[in-house]
């Protein structure tokens, strides 16, 4: 009996999801009716005065409120979700905060669905793009499609991809006034913005340009049951061969081995998606006087002992000159810019101000927002004791909210700060974290900065923790952030990024000859100052 009762749960249970799938699929892809998309576009609007602290720093509310009553005004006929999305995402956009995000809703699959898309193979994933010189372009390509690096993007389907490229800047946020973050943005990011605007597909079609000749590369959906072809190219005699079996010695020293590169792929920041390390201290010359420290993002892995190792090396080879590159850079935690900065510098420093908030508990609010249900249940009930935490970290001034953390509490450097010379490398992506690291060396006059101006404001920005919120008839989904962060050096003309002491911007020849304008710049100025 207990069986049977078991199996009526189970069919019960996947009829019920299977019906929740379609319902959700039929939600988000149905014109809604007009009073429908006005009222998500006043519940997203009660959602950010409620949450985002600095709503009005660049835009005031007159203006604000007349950009969101205007939408209303102009939808006087049903549409979907992912058009409401594009209309609303072009008026958010105004707040002038990078972090404030908008998303279409997704179509949903069932489990059976979910299992063959997971074996199926897209080979569009890897490309990388970047916008330079009025153009899409290939870079950084991967396995068979690296010889497309630097092919010009001419046309995706039948659409011009500069006209993509100027539709996608109407539709994404940057901090403040700044604009070389929607230049850079919108090239490094051009599938995401591309799948949210075109929702999902199969099969995709690039017209290409690479020098003189003009070709067409089809990009499909494969799955697995239908590669079998693929499957047998892969099988080689050495595939075949019977592989010999590894003495205990052997077994122990592979054992070893990986240990080893496990544990350096955690140091370094390993991306398996991209094949890349997310930090990298490399040296140029014969010498060690000069060290490049590339640093991707501030997320992944073991972050101090990767700089107590990097910071050690430096100090026992003498290097004079530390070139750090944050070009692409968007950013990552605070606490791991505030621990690079703790050698960077030789006196105790606050990496930053305490943090503007709207509510006492916004890591809760955090949690509960984004969190799968199960794990959502959990912090549902442990959110006495998480909110009293949260309300000691929280105190109020002259009306203010002020939320604190860590990097807000005086630090002191590290014995083995370096003391040469720094250069810092930075562009229209250095965002987030990486613009508030630049920020603070800018600020106290501890390097020279070459490039191009952050798209990370200089004053800082409102991110840290996010209010995720659906929107009730669309499903539209938005992403508030919830913290206001900020060096605690800033400057009075508020609204731009980080401006380099020299502009230099790569163009479209610089990529074709694989020369890096901005790096040769400093290693000529390096040159020209030991001579």
């Amino acid at each position: 009996m207990s069986k049977k009762i078991l199996l009526t749960f189970c069919i019960t249970l996947l009829l019920a999801s299977c019906a929740s799938v379609k319902k959700h699929n039929i939600q988000v892809t149905t014109l809604h009716p007009v009073e429908d998309l006005h009222e998500d576009i006043d519940k997203v609007y009660e959602q950010l005065q409620r949450h985002h602290p600095h709503l009005y720093q660049f835009t005031s509310k007159e203006v604000l409120d007349y950009k969101f009553d205007s939408l209303k005004k102009a939808i006087d006929e049903p549409m979907d979700s992912r058009t409401l999305y594009k209309q609303l995402a072009a008026v958010t956009k105004y707040v002038g905060q990078g972090h404030l995000s908008l998303s279409p809703p997704s179509i949903k699959f069932t489990k059976k669905e979910r299992q063959a898309l997971n074996k199926s193979k897209f080979d569009i994933n890897n490309l990388n793009f970047e916008s330079v010189d009025d153009k899409l372009i290939i870079v950084n390509a991967r396995g068979n499609d690296s010889i497309y690096d630097n092919a010009e993007v001419l046309k995706i389907e039948d659409e011009k991809a500069k006209d993509l490229i100027d539709r996608y800047k109407k539709i994404i946020a940057s901090d403040g006034y700044n604009t070389t973050f929607y230049n850079r943005y919108t090239g490094t990011r051009f599938m995401s913005l591309y799948v949210k605007d075109k929702g999902r597909f199969d099969s995709l079609t690039f017209t290409l340009r690479n020098l003189d000749s003009t070709f067409v590369k089809m990009y499909k959906r494969v799955l697995v049951k239908d590669t079998t072809a693929l499957k047998k190219d892969m099988i080689t005699s050495d595939s075949l061969t019977p592989k010999p079996k590894l003495t205990k010695a052997e077994r122990k020293a592979k054992k070893t081995e990986n240990k080893a590169r496990k544990k350096y792929n955690q140091i370094y920041g390993y991306d398996r998606v991209k094949d890349e390390y997310a930090r990298n201290l490399d040296f140029i010359g014969k010498d060690s006087t000069v060290a490049l420290l590339k640093i991707r993002g501030f997320t992944y892995g073991n972050y101090k002992a990767f700089y107590d190792e990097t910071f050690k090396t430096i100090d026992s080879l003498k290097t004079e000159t530390l070139i750090i590159d944050l070009r692409n850079n968007f950013g990552g935690g605070l606490d791991q810019i505030t621990y690079l900065y703790s050698y960077l510098t030789d006196d105790n420093f606050k990496m930053i101000n305490p943090s503007e908030v709207n509510s006492r508990t916004p890591f809760l609010k955090s949690m509960i927002s984004n969190s799968p249900n199960v794990i959502k249940g959990v912090f549902v009930l442990a959110a006495p004791v998480i909110a009293t935490l949260e309300v000691l970290r929280t105190e109020k001034k002259e009306g203010v909210l002020y939320y604190k953390l860590r990097s807000s509490k005086e630090q002191e450097p590290k014995p083995l700060n370096f003391k040469g010379k720094i250069y810092v490398l930075i562009n229209g992506n250095s965002f987030s974290a990486s613009a508030v690291l630049s920020a603070k060396l800018h600020g106290k006059k501890r390097a020279t900065f070459v490039g191009e101006e952050t798209g990370g404001a200089y004053n800082g920005t409102v991110a840290g923790m996010y209010k995720f919120y659906n929107l009730p008839h669309t499903k539209v989904r938005a992403r508030i952030p919830l913290v206001y962060m900020g060096p605690n050096n800033q400057t009075p003309i508020d609204g731009y990024g980080v401006k380099p002491d020299v502009e230099i911007l790569p163009s479209y020849k610089d990529r074709l000859q694989s020369v890096d304008p901005e790096l040769e710049w400093i290693l000529e100025d390096i040159e020209e100052k030991h001579k």
